[in-house]
């Protein structure tokens, strides 16, 4: 092992009396930490319904500022983490992290000493805090690893990056064998969330007594000012374009002023800068990246869930999330070889074409089989892309520091939370409702969604989540929640909402609930399966993108990475 660690240390370019080796695992298990709570979230939603009395609507309200506030968090970290060293940094997350998990386990404490509300602000303040421990901890990482294997980024980015699918393989498996089934008791929310703490004390604990190094661009004497400057306004541009979108959607202003709070601060960037104008370049990547959050992070929010539709088993669908999740976990450490062969650009290009073509065949595979091998093809185009592109960032603007690895990482996770999700679902939406509209009016009249759904500037009226709900599982969801809201004296709109949704299904739907499922459920299984080939051409758009880089890079003579004194 020593003389492992040492070759990898001696082609680290680590500042002596650094232990690069046990910051990057430090650091993978930070990673792996965001990936174990998030996977195990999805499967404990249900208990916390049961136990605490919450709808779906609550329920999506605690798990819904996730990606969001991850990306928005990883930007306002990236900006101080030069100023502030990555060492107080670290430990910041790991507090976080902590604090986390003491709100989220006092739900139960919580629920006895003030009911349902208290129960609803421990474990929306705990998924909170969650998300910006995440977000904090990816923004020193990134940055902290390019300094430490200069020579090799994109291998070790890779490297780094194998904690998330690692995260989501231990928590899916989790889920799968904790969740009960077949009239077997689930084991405790509680423990099965504890399970992120063994990471998050772990990297703890690897940090202690540990010199972190200053970032490439700080110890070459790069200034704040010309570290924004890399940047620069069109790169800032990219990220103003999507606060816009996040004031917009997440925080319903109108879109008048959500835009001019994104020029606004966009002049303030622009002020501080000194109008640097930075690399066109620059701003394309972080495109392409927000293209990259996008259709991967996008697609996992809803992967499972799909692929358990054309599977008809939700457990095969989440199996199947886990074997994409294995595939990449071990890919990821094979970059570096990779890499030496050809360029990064090429293995983005490569990993784009494949991409593309496994959610295409997804989006058209009949049975287990073809679903197995159409998620091999997308596990395997979706496995370099992320951290490849973090690396490449870095290796073309080294003088960026943390801020402009930090732009990358946080316009991949705002792209996202607010055009992945919900671009996807819309797509399903759309899709689900004209399938249903062709094969039968009167059912589509019945579950139609009383108002539009949104998605930039597009409209459609989907299906409603509530009643298509009620008819997947007989009404008792829905009969359950009037029971809670009537109990707890709740206000009285929402009562007479909840026992309008009762009363369409015991006055008048449940008579054709068995005719109307199927017609329902082939509707919601074509909006997946069209959604899917539909968000194939993200990645196809992105293949064109680098094939249009690797020809300029070509032209000047082939890809190389650049030294702090390039530009």
């Amino acid at each position: 092992m020593d003389t492992a660690s040492s070759n990898w240390h001696g082609d680290s370019g680590a500042p002596s009396g650094v232990n690069a080796q046990r910051l990057l695992w430090a650091g993978f298990m930070a990673i792996l930490a965001a990936g174990v709570g998030f996977s195990i979230r999805a499967g404990i939603l249900g208990q916390w319904a049961e136990q605490y009395g919450f709808t779906q609507t609550e329920l999506g309200a605690i798990t819904g500022g996730g990606l969001t506030g991850f990306g928005i968090i990883i930007l306002l970290s990236s900006l101080i983490a030069d100023r502030i060293g990555f060492g107080p940094l670290m430990f910041a997350a790991f507090v976080m992290h902590l604090i986390s998990a003491v709100l989220t386990l006092a739900t139960g404490a919580a629920f006895e000493a003030g009911g349902k509300p208290l129960a609803f602000q421990c474990l929306f303040w705990g998924m909170f805090l969650f998300a910006i421990g995440n977000g904090i901890a990816e923004a020193v990482v990134n940055p902290l690893v390019a300094t430490l294997f200069p020579k090799n980024k994109t291998h070790y980015l890779n490297i780094l990056h194998a904690g998330w699918p690692g995260g989501l393989i231990l928590g899916g498996l989790a889920s799968y064998f904790m969740a009960g089934g077949d009239g077997a008791k689930p084991v405790a929310w509680q423990v099965q969330i504890s399970l992120f703490l063994i990471p998050v004390v772990l990297y703890g604990l690897m940090m202690i007594g540990q010199r972190f190094p200053r970032s490439e661009a700080s110890t070459s004497g790069v200034s704040y000012r010309d570290m924004l400057g890399e940047l620069g306004l069109v790169g800032a541009a990219v990220i103003c374009a999507l606060l816009a979108l996040f004031f917009k959607s997440d925080l319903g202003l109108p879109p008048l002023v959500a835009v001019g709070i994104a020029a606004g601060l966009l002049a303030l960037f622009g002020v501080s800068t000194g109008f640097r104008f930075g690399h066109l370049l620059l701003a394309a990547l972080l495109v392409i990246h927000a293209m990259v959050g996008y259709v991967e992070l996008g697609t996992d929010s809803w992967i499972s869930k799909i692929t358990g539709a054309i599977m008809a088993s939700p457990a095969n669908g989440l199996l199947l999330f886990v074997y994409t999740s294995a595939l990449m976990f071990a890919l990821r450490f094979f970059a570096g070889p990779i890499v030496e062969r050809i360029s990064p650009l090429g293995l983005l290009a490569v990993s784009a074409l494949f991409g593309a073509g496994g959610l295409w065949l997804l989006g058209n595979a009949e049975g287990a089989v073809m679903c197995i091998v159409a998620a091999t093809i997308y596990g395997i185009g979706k496995t370099f892309l992320w951290p490849t592109m973090l690396a490449v960032v870095s290796e073309q603007f080294p003088k960026g520091g943390a801020i402009t690895i930090g732009a990358a990482g946080g316009v991949g996770m705002l792209s996202a939370g607010l055009l992945g999700g919900p671009g996807i679902g819309f797509l399903q939406d759309q899709n689900a409702s004209q399938h249903l509209q062709g094969a039968n009016q009167a059912v589509y009249e019945r579950y139609k969604s009383p108002k539009e759904n949104e998605f930039l500037w597009m409209k459609t009226a989907g299906l409603d989540g509530a009643k298509v709900g009620v008819l997947a599982d007989g009404g008792k969801e829905a009969e359950r929640a009037l029971a809670l809201l009537e109990k707890e004296n709740a206000k009285p709109e929402a009562i007479a909402a909840q026992r309008t949704l009762v009363d369409w299904w015991t006055g008048s739907a449940r008579a054709t609930a068995d005719a109307d499922k199927q017609l329902v459920e082939a509707a919601g299984l074509f909006g997946g399966r069209r959604a899917l080939i539909l968000t194939a051409l993200v990645p196809a758009t992105m293949f064109l993108c680098y094939s249009l880089l690797l020809a300029w890079f070509r032209a000047r003579g082939g890809y190389q990475a650049r030294g702090m004194h390039g530009h």
